[in-house]
């Protein structure tokens, strides 16, 4: 079924339904809502005292122009909290044990069924009381009282991988390529030129890959590590202890440096939730061809079948295919036709 523009959004219908079946929040206090996304509606509660907690930059942005007080972290205590339910079933686990350690008002739970959200229901009525289920728009929300330790098992709790790429690196649930180097990035990092320049971008650095192994290349005087995701970009801070490394949470699509770089090194993302989005990766090539000097270059994976030669030709003089294998492509691209 398709909205229009007279439908109320899923998660607002859902609220709204809620409210009107017996649903009782908290008169005063602050309502944290967790991972919340940009032009989502939450109309039914009361926006003054909501706060919007999203570590994804572009939302974070898209909320706090909309009027929302935002940030990537919690602040205190809070009446009541909403868990907007994301994809990846373990960060959905960690949201909602975060979403009890902040309240001891009622939590709410809300998701689509493509996102899992049934599954996450079973496994929470096995754990607390559920106090009500709504069922519409193809999702629905849930809600139950917090207590003690009841989802302690289910916390952000870091990962520490066990390879030579990225020996004792630390990651999150909900990143990207949380449990282990990804087979695009370890390709990428294999063919990283000897020389890369003395300034380097990393865009979509993720928890640190590809700039730690351009950090071991001599001549590199800074390594621009650039992420979205705010929990990416924390376990970067935590991976790289190195003064050459400067760490930026921006949307890499829209970033600014102070002065052009010699080397984007990247491995951009082309989902969007479920939906597969080749833009963002064409997003990507147009944002390095901005941040590089005229002679710079451009390193890049993807997977063989996104469709980003002709990107990259009107973006670059010159792009070649470096090497590949059954399932990506690595590319260097040189002197971009539109710099800074």
């Amino acid at each position: 079924m398709s909205l229009t523009l007279t439908d109320p959004a899923p998660r607002e219908a859902r609220l709204t339904r809620a409210l009107e079946d017996g649903l009782v929040l908290p008169e005063e206090g602050r309502i944290a809502v967790l991972r919340p996304r940009a032009l989502e509606r939450f109309d039914p509660l009361p926006a003054a005292r909501l706060h919007m907690i999203t570590g994804f930059r572009p939302d974070h942005d898209a909320l706090a122009q909309a009027g929302f007080f935002t940030g990537p972290t919690p602040e205190g205590h809070y009446a009541a909290a909403l868990v907007c339910l994301p994809r990846a079933k373990p960060a959905a686990r960690a949201l909602i044990a975060q979403a009890a350690g902040l309240t001891d008002g009622p939590v709410l739970v809300d998701g689509q069924k493509v996102d899992g959200v049934e599954s996450v229901l079973r496994e929470l009525r096995a754990r607390v009381t559920v106090s009500g289920v709504v069922s519409r728009a193809h999702g629905k929300l849930f809600w139950f009282m917090p207590g003690a330790d009841r989802l302690a098992d289910w916390a952000d709790v870091p990962h520490r991988l066990d390879d030579p790429m990225a020996p004792g690196f630390v990651t999150l649930p909900g990143v990207f390529s949380a449990d282990g180097v990804d087979p695009g990035s370890r390709l990428l990092a294999g063919v990283l030129p000897d020389t890369p320049g003395a300034r380097v971008a990393d865009l979509g650095a993720g928890w640190g890959l590809l700039a730690a192994q351009v950090l071991k290349r001599p001549g590199v005087q800074a390594v621009h590590l650039i992420e979205a995701e705010h929990d990416a970009l924390d376990c970067a801070r935590a991976n790289i202890h190195d003064a050459r490394a400067q760490f930026h949470w921006a949307d890499a699509t829209a970033c600014s440096l102070p002065g052009p770089v010699d080397t984007v090194v990247m491995n951009p993302p082309f989902h969007a939730g479920r939906a597969a989005r080749s833009d963002l990766g064409r997003a990507f090539i147009a944002a390095a061809a901005g941040l590089l000097t005229a002679k710079g270059t451009l390193w890049m994976v993807a997977n063989r079948h996104l469709p980003y030669d002709a990107a990259l030709a009107e973006a670059f003089h010159s792009a070649e295919t470096v090497t590949e294998d059954r399932s990506y492509r690595v590319w260097c691209a040189s002197q971009p036709r539109k710099t800074r």
